[in-house]
Order: C-alpha cells, then sequence, then structure tokens
C-alpha cells in the first residue's frame, strides 16, 4: 500500500490497478471513499481500459478477428509498475503484455498520476500509442463514494447537485448493454436525491450531461465533497443493489449498443490514437 499525505488529506493507493482505496480527510476526520466491502462491492475505485462497460457477447472483431474482454477490460485486474515521486505524488504505469496482446491486440503505456493539492486528490490518466498502428480503445472511471458517511445520517438525506443541468437523459442499460431507450429525469434546483432504487436497473448512463462538477451533499451537515472532471463525453451514476455507495464515473467511451455490429472500429466512443500521439483527462475531489 502506497500513502500520500499532505495537511488536508490523506490518501492510500494499491498497486494492483492502480487503485484508490482510501480518502481521508484531516480537517473533518472523514473517510470519503467507499470501503469494498465484499458484501455489496469488493473495489474501492477501478481504472476502466481498454473498454467501458461490456462489450456484445463479451467480445470485438478487429482486422477479421474475434477477441474476448470481460467487462471494464483488463487494467484494474494488473499489477502496475510505479514510483512515488513524493510525499503528495505517485506515477503508475502499464503496458501491454504476452498475455494483453492475446485479447487485445494493441501495444500502449497506460500511466495513472496522482496528486494531492492543497484539498484536491486530482487523477490523471495517460495513454501513449507505443505501436506502429492505430491504437483504439476506450477509458474510464469508477470511484465510490460512501453514503452516509457521516454519524446520524442514511442513504436518503443524500444527493448529487449538478453545477449545470436542469434535467438529466438517461439510457438504459439491457443485459449490460445501452439500450434504444432513454429517460428524462426532472431536477429540483440541479438537484438529484438519491435512492437505493434508483439503480435496481443497473446505472443510469449519459451520454449528453453538462456539468462538468457533480457534488455529494446531504441535508443534515454541511459535509460533502466536489467531484470536478473535464472533457468526458459520457457519464454513470451506479451503486450495487441497496449498497452504501455511490458511484461517478466520467467515462470516455461506454458499453456497446444492443445493436452493435461488434467491429471495435464502429465502436460508439472508442478512441483512436495515431502511433507515436499521448492523449490524456483527469478528474479531481475535493472533500469537506
Amino acid at each position: 500500500m502506497i500513502t500520500l499525505e499532505n495537511d488536508y488529506i490523506k490518501v492510500s493507493l494499491a498497486a494492483k490497478g492502480a487503485e484508490l482505496q482510501g480518502l481521508f480527510s484531516k480537517e473533518t476526520g472523514l473517510e470519503y471513499l467507499w470501503n469494498a466491502n465484499p458484501k455489496y462491492w469488493a473495489k474501492h475505485s477501478p481504472v476502466l481500459f481498454p473498454i467501458v462497460g461490456s462489450l456484445k457477447n463479451n467480445s470485438f472483431n478487429y482486422q477479421g478477428k474475434n477477441y474476448e474482454l470481460p467487462r471494464h477490460g483488463f487494467a484494474r485486474d494488473h499489477v502496475f509498475n510505479f514510483e512515488k515521486i513524493s510525499e503528495t505524488e505517485a506515477v503508475f504505469t502499464l503496458t501491454q503484455t504476452d498475455e494483453t496482446l492475446k485479447i487485445y491486440p494493441f501495444y500502449f503505456g497506460l500511466k495513472l498520476k496522482y496528486q494531492l493539492i492543497d484539498r484536491k486528490l486530482n487523477l490523471t490518466y495517460e495513454v501513449i500509442n507505443t505501436g506502429t498502428e492505430e491504437l483504439l480503445f476506450s477509458l474510464g472511471a469508477h470511484p465510490a463514494f460512501a453514503v452516509p458517511n457521516t454519524p446520524n445520517t442514511v442513504y436518503e438525506d443524500y444527493y448529487l447537485a449538478f453545477n449545470t443541468d436542469e434535467k438529466l437523459t438517461y439510457w438504459k442499460l439491457d443485459d449490460g448493454l445501452v439500450a434504444d431507450e432513454t429517460e428524462n429525469i426532472e431536477l429540483s434546483y440541479h438537484k438529484l436525491n438519491l435512492k437505493h432504487e434508483l439503480f435496481y436497473n443497473d446505472a443510469l448512463v449519459f451520454k449528453t450531461l453538462q456539468s462538468n462538477c457533480i457534488s455529494l451533499l446531504n441535508t443534515k451537515n454541511d459535509y460533502g465533497l466536489h467531484f470536478h472532471f473535464e472533457d468526458f463525453p459520457f457519464f454513470g451514476i451506479w451503486a450495487a443493489t441497496d449498497a452504501p455507495f455511490v458511484c461517478l464515473e466520467p467515462w470516455c467511451g461506454v458499453a456497446d449498443g444492443v445493436n452493435h455490429d461488434q467491429e471495435l472500429e464502429h465502436k460508439e466512443g472508442v478512441i483512436k490514437l495515431a502511433a507515436g500521439e499521448k492523449w490524456s483527462r483527469f478528474w479531481e475531489v475535493e472533500c469537506f
């Protein structure tokens, strides 16, 4: 376990999956990250790479060959190399192996850089195409935040506040694939009240979200967090059935549609990176 720490926050990181496993505020004395209780969901904040969500039939076609990949890809289950740069910064890296090339025929470098900046944790993802042909990939975040995380509160006391959206349109999931059907949620003063039944039919998948900051707040006290993200065209909000957490998931990529032809080059949201090129995105969270 790797620890980063400054005057305001302390985070714990694991080499497996380069996963954030703890987010503690010294000022509030609260832990903000989900504890990965396997009764509900045994992860904290996995990286989704080289796909987001499920593939149709758990497979894709590329240059006439068929490959199988599990939901959300393989990076979250691999041990990353890491370097602790300072007390407040660490970098994790993953590259292709003979094993990954059998299921995903691309050469790549994936880097996760964690930085503590005052009261904020910043996570930057960087992908580089280390091969000679175009790299096709998706990438997403999946951090789970504890709800409730303060004494004398319950799940229904919490809500999500969107900095721009007044209405949410989400795509339904059909056995993990994006269906053609959408539903709307009218927000009250940009607020979505949390309740377990929101997620009884899997995640809420957004393709037209306008906000770039979502706050997790409650009606009983002033504790909470601001979750900021930039240039992620898709977003998911999810919790396991009746679980005491909520996931805020900015995505560059999305699960296959129910009518997808399984050709990787045609996949919705797939990123196409030329040889030698780099790509990056970030999110950050501020606890209070």
